[in-house]
């Protein structure tokens, strides 16, 4: 498809017609692609409400009306953002969970978050924003609830096999991917120690931490309900 026609007579003799350039314009799924990523960039560096559909089109070097067309607008745009990092980060978890050892996939979770981070750090700041739209597809924590639901099934086993009453897998199971998560979130900022070693302080504290139950853990201050 021809967007425009544009003359190039830099090269061309003075006698001679000017060389004609054809020039291909996108694709509708370019374009929306193009789009998507324009959006990331901008709610990760200024958030939702300080992004602008004027900017979001200036930036993909369009009008306003083309991002109307692919999204019905800005809303639009980030619930589609948002739903897609989402995916990424909860594909990229559950595919990890390979090992047969439990203390291995508790590295391999926390390595997968620590990944997504390192490798999509636009879509985990996106992320980790309070969604402004109700109607979006999810939200950071229900994100961390369904990583902590592949966890639970882990810790479950896990818990049977002690002698612990395996109805509270999912309690630990929130703990602890709310551990990784929150200082996945510090990692981002500050980038130290290097991702191996905060994998591995993560499953130290986690692994010992669950090495040292109490069955029936009791409270030892003076306040009880």
């Amino acid at each position: 498809m021809i967007d425009a026609v544009a003359t190039d007579s830099s090269s061309t003799p003075s006698n001679d017609k000017p060389r004609r350039v054809r020039r291909t314009r996108m694709t509708g799924a370019e374009r929306r692609a193009q789009l998507l990523e324009v959006g990331r960039a901008l709610f990760a560096a200024k958030g939702f409400e300080a992004t602008s559909v004027e900017e979001i089109a200036a930036k993909a070097g369009v009008s306003k009306p083309v991002v109307y067309e692919h999204f019905g607008g800005k809303e639009g745009l980030y619930a589609v953002v948002v739903d897609r990092e989402m995916s990424r980060l909860l594909d990229m978890v559950t595919s990890s969970l390979t090992a047969g050892h439990p203390r291995e996939l508790l590295e391999q979770a926390a390595f997968a978050l620590l990944d997504f981070i390192e490798e999509y750090t636009d879509g985990f700041r996106i992320l980790v924003r309070d969604s402004p739209i109700p109607q979006s597809t999810g939200s950071f924590a229900s994100l961390i609830s369904d990583i902590a639901t592949q966890v639970e099934d882990i810790l479950g086993r896990e818990f049977k096999s002690r002698g612990f009453d395996p109805k509270l897998a999912p309690l630990y199971a929130q703990a602890l991917v709310g551990m990784v998560a929150l200082t996945g979130q510090w990692w981002l900022d500050v980038r130290r120690p290097k991702k191996a070693e905060v994998a591995a302080h993560l499953v130290n504290l986690a692994w010992h931490g669950l090495d040292g139950l109490n069955q029936k853990p009791r409270l030892i201050g003076h306040r009880k309900s």
